[in-house]
């Protein structure tokens, strides 16, 4: 008989000391997602098609809240069927939005502003100004103007420091400076900001004298500045090595600066000054040669993703220890598929150091087996496969004809053909840990979908959902699958359709 066990009251402060050390922090958010999971998979249960919007331009979806109209209309998919969340008043072209990006605050940090602690929306508009909205009713809650001087474009993550960035376009030479001689060496500028508040860490420049005259992009991830090359290869370089040493001054947004003459940062026409100023070539972190500027890091321990750019390994994937390059063992993996889309792999975003490796009738999830600091080469071993179910009645590459004459086909059938059963994608859904994969089927005539849940751990099909709507591979498609709520989003021609569906009991 267990022994008896007195119920004892806890107290609100009790609660929030113990979630401060992470003690029983999340349990029952796990509890009810086990709870959903196992809703999600009842045989009564079944996603139902509950609406669909068309647009003439991109449509976007994240954290559920489907983006139309460039940002101007948001819907919110948390009720039955999407509602208006918000419509902001429709925007000149110089202020329209070039990029935007969902932002959530951290919820074991107290921040200064009440606004800081709500959901935002970071945009970028074409007049460089970066906006923060909130994301419930499209209220401005900040806004930076970024320079007059430098043509801003993009917006990107590098969640893990709690930063993103700015990067403008690239600039190219004319073809008047270069009958003159003139050389252009500004590639780019990056203007980097903190989230939780939003505070600018600085801006700086790209330049050939410094990085290399073969420069063609940079990206910022995981503390790490990634430098694309023309010669097809990629370096990476300490960012926080390049802010403590080449950091001219710190700036405050709606603080004075001595670079712009004691004028206010972030205020028009002045903008933010160039801050971090190198004057010469970081140390090199880490460099490889790749086809198409393609590295990934991750897994445990830590490796790359990367294709040889020689024309021998195209196709191929080579997986190799990040602290050596040596290659591990099993680590060349080739799906050997005849397809018109090249097969994707990339490291699994459950953290677990996994890799998904995704072709048109195969996924392979493999896994890293390796020690840390052991001599040996770690080894790329099989976690468990899905295929695609296709008649094995394929069709012969020669025919003979009633006069007895043999006749050999041209072209045979390729790997990823629209009539047969196909995988498209794979999305990871991180709160019921189950993996959705979208597969295409148009053996009767018309494309068909269906996305099949299986079990993120073990592979293990457990049920399958049907699409209603037709898919056409000669167009683009999105699919997102969170929780109750799965959204397909197609472009056909020059418009756009948003498909939304939602977990239902099955009706009698």
């Amino acid at each position: 008989m267990a022994p008896y066990r007195r119920k004892r009251s806890v107290n609100a402060a009790q609660v929030l000391s113990w979630r401060s050390r992470g003690i029983g922090a999340g349990t029952l958010i796990r509890h009810n997602m086990k709870v959903l999971r196992s809703i999600i998979l009842q045989d009564n249960r079944n996603y139902i098609k509950v609406w669909s919007k068309t647009s003439k331009s991109t449509i976007m979806y994240e954290d559920g809240k489907i983006y139309f109209e460039n940002y101007q209309s948001c819907y919110s998919c948390v009720q039955s069927e999407p509602q208006l969340l918000y419509k902001l008043p429709k925007r000149s072209k110089l202020e329209k939005f070039e990029d935007a990006l969902l932002c959530q605050s951290p919820l074991d940090k107290t921040l200064a502003s009440p606004s800081d602690h709500k959901p935002s929306l970071l945009a970028l508009t074409a007049n460089n100004w970066l906006y923060r909205l909130s994301a419930k009713t499209g209220e401005e809650l900040e806004r930076v103007f970024l320079s007059s001087n430098h043509k801003f474009r993009y917006l990107g993550w590098d969640v893990s420091q709690e930063m993103f960035y700015v990067k403008s376009v690239q600039k190219k030479e004319t073809p008047s400076a270069r009958q003159a001689g003139i050389t252009e060496n500004t590639v780019m500028h990056l203007a980097i900001f903190h989230v939780f508040p939003l505070q600018i860490v600085g801006i700086m420049e790209i330049n050939k004298k410094v990085f290399g005259n073969s420069v063609t992009d940079v990206v910022l991830s995981q503390g790490v500045l990634a430098v694309s090359y023309s010669t097809k290869s990629v370096k990476l370089y300490s960012f926080e090595h390049i802010v403590q040493k080449y950091m001219a001054e710190k700036l405050t947004l709606g603080k004075q600066s001595s670079q712009l003459g004691g004028k206010t940062v972030g205020d028009v026409p002045f903008g933010i000054p160039v801050n971090i100023q190198i004057t010469d070539c970081p140390p090199v972190l880490f460099e490889v040669s790749c086809s198409n500027n393609g590295v990934q890091i991750g897994g445990y321990p830590w490796h790359y993703i990367h294709t040889p750019p020689q024309k021998c390994h195209k196709g191929t994937h080579h997986i190799c220890s990040l602290k050596d390059s040596t290659m591990a063992s099993n680590g060349i993996q080739n799906m050997n598929c005849c397809s018109l889309e090249s097969d994707g792999i990339f490291f699994h975003p459950d953290d677990s150091g996994r890799i998904i490796h995704v072709g048109p009738t195969t996924i392979n999830v493999l896994k890293i087996l390796g020690e840390l600091n052991s001599g040996l080469p770690s080894k790329i071993a099989e976690d468990f496969s899905m295929t695609t179910h296709r008649n094995n009645n394929s069709t012969s590459q020669v025919t003979v004809t009633s006069s007895g004459r043999t006749v050999k086909r041209r072209f045979q059938q390729l790997d990823d053909d629209p009539d047969q059963e196909t995988f498209r994608m794979v999305e990871y859904e991180d709160e019921l840990d189950l993996l959705a994969v979208v597969v295409t089927n148009g053996e009767e005539g018309e494309g068909r979908a269906h996305i099949r849940l299986h079990d993120n751990q073990s592979g293990q099909l457990l049920r399958t959902v049907d699409l209603v709507e037709p898919w056409d591979e000669t167009y683009r498609h999105e699919l997102f699958f969170d929780k109750d709520t799965i959204v397909h989003i197609e472009q056909k021609n020059t418009n756009f359709c948003c498909h939304v569906y939602k977990l239902k009991a099955a009706t009698i």
